[in-house]
């Protein structure tokens, strides 16, 4: 079987925001949707939030008045779960509990046909379990939407242990008719998107909980440097501190506390306090009326050095070489040797963020990985209390005669982005080597899924295949709690990297 037949009846079981999204969705397409909520009147109040939400899409032009007329044709309200009997597909996306979703299916296999493929929205439940409860659990297929589901195009089509390849093949051909983008992938805790998203959020919270840097200049760095849309803690601000916290802690725990995804004690003190980001109107920053924004660390103007000596071609950061010829700064190659950093007039050096702190060696000024290190505005450096105060300044003086703001942060492993980069790619190979998803599927999860602005196999080829493992070993040697070591078919990669090139 392939996509719905356009003429069958489309339900979708829940009038959320969620809810509402997925039914505009269908309707969009061209079904007839019933729309069903336990509580009285609920369907028809979402039924005209969704008509209204439709209109609002023909002033603007987005849709024509006839078929803005002819979808909100198809929109029924359901009384009663018995109205859904012909439906060939029916979406669930009720509340993240597990028993009322199985108290739902189990009612609905009494009711519907034994060709009606059921689908949750869960993202956060095992969908294996939500169909544990069924007779025929082969037809529950997890269609993971985001929010908000008319708008983004990611959805994350899951198969539980037992559902049948048949339904999972059906509801991805559905999802792609639908106009969405769908990717296939198993029934893992978090699917695709929030098992790998975890160190985007935990890297910067563990930043911050190290007094590395404050909320506002990592938030700067993740953005202004290593191209991601929001930094961490501003999109947990918008998308709820209590929700975020809430997924962490679900994979956490369907991991068996696995340390890779340990939650963040400093989420945890803001979600007690009640600060739970934008809707609650304080959390990471302060969203009321009259407060000050929150501004990064920038450091004040410096003179840029008169020349550098580049030892070796800087790695995944060559692309400074030229830029610092550009800025008139002089770039004197030392031919000898073989290393991958600068050395500024004072002798102090300038290295890429490789997993290793500043205190260990003799005035070394770290700075971040970059997406571009053209377009960044912004770059990070690291440095401890032996750095001395010329090095500092001539690595300030040199980004800023590049046109970069700079942030000086504490003397952290591994920095924001570079950290968070290597951690996000480790899992994504974690993830293809234990049969979550493919390579392709979890670049276009991430890209689409959270607006990454590379998926983390395009990463890894860009950064090349040795630079996650190597700087994740270093992490490791740092903090050996097992956060940061290297997965084993991240090892095997790297490792049979290394070996190819040593016989060639």
């Amino acid at each position: 079987m392939t996509a719905l037949d356009l003429a069958g009846p489309v339900a979708v079981v829940g009038t959320g925001t969620m809810g509402q999204g997925i039914a505009q969705v269908a309707l969009l397409a061209g079904h007839l949707v019933r729309l069903y909520d336990t509580a009285p009147g609920r369907a028809r109040e979402a039924a005209g939030a969704i008509g209204a939400r439709i209109g609002r899409l023909v002033e603007k032009n987005r849709l024509t008045a006839a078929d803005g007329d002819a979808a909100r044709a198809r929109l029924l309200p359901a009384e009663h779960l018995t109205d859904l009997a012909d439906c060939t597909l029916v979406v669930e996306a009720v509340l993240e509990e597990l028993g009322a979703k199985q108290e739902l299916f189990r009612a609905l296999e009494d009711i519907v046909g034994e060709d009606c493929l059921l689908a949750t929205n869960t993202s956060s439940l095992s969908v294996t379990a939500v169909g544990g409860a069924l007779r025929n659990p082969g037809r529950l297929v997890g269609l993971h939407f985001f929010n908000p589901a008319p708008l983004l195009p990611l959805v994350e089509v899951v198969s539980g242990y037992v559902t049948d390849v048949s339904s999972a093949t059906r509801a991805y051909e559905t999802a792609r008719a639908w106009g969405k983008t769908p990717v296939a992938c198993a029934d893992t805790p978090g699917f695709i998107v929030n098992r790998i998203a975890r160190p985007f959020y935990a890297e910067a919270f563990a930043v911050y909980e190290a007094q590395g840097a404050d909320p506002a200049t990592i938030d700067a760095v993740l953005r202004e440097c290593g191209g991601f849309r929001m930094g961490a803690f501003e999109l947990t601000d918008l998308i709820g501190q209590d929700v975020n916290e809430s997924v962490t802690h679900s994979v956490w725990r369907s991991f068996f506390h696995d340390v890779r995804f340990t939650p963040s004690l400093a989420q945890r003190r803001l979600v007690e306090s009640g600060r739970l980001g934008r809707k609650s109107g304080q959390g990471w920053y302060d969203y009321r009326e009259g407060a000050e924004p929150a501004e990064p660390h920038t450091a004040e103007p410096r003179p840029a050095p008169a020349y550098v000596v580049a030892e070796g071609d800087l790695g995944p950061a060559s692309e400074l070489l030229a830029l610092i010829r550009e800025a008139g700064v002089q770039v004197r190659e030392d031919e000898e040797d073989h290393g991958t950093r600068l050395v500024l007039p004072g002798g102090g050096q300038l290295t890429l963020a490789d997993g290793q702190t500043s205190v260990e060696f003799r005035d070394v000024v770290y700075f971040d990985l970059a997406f571009d290190y053209r377009k960044a505005t912004r770059i990070a450096l690291s440095a401890s209390q032996d750095t001395s105060a010329q090095t500092l300044s001539e690595a300030i003086g040199l980004f800023q005669a590049l046109g970069k703001d700079v942030s000086v942060i504490g003397d952290v492993p591994g920095m924001i982005v570079a950290r968070t980069v290597a951690r996000i790619v480790d899992l994504a190979h974690d993830a293809v080597a234990k049969g979550v998803a493919t390579e392709e599927d979890i670049d276009t999860a991430m890209r689409l899924g959270v607006n990454y602005p590379l998926g983390p196999f395009e990463w890894s080829r860009r950064l090349g295949r040795t630079w996650a493992c190597s700087l994740l070993d270093d992490l490791h040697e740092r903090d050996p709690s097992g956060r940061y070591a290297p997965s084993l078919a991240l090892y095997r990669h790297s490792y049979a990297t290394e070996k190819r090139e040593g016989a060639s």
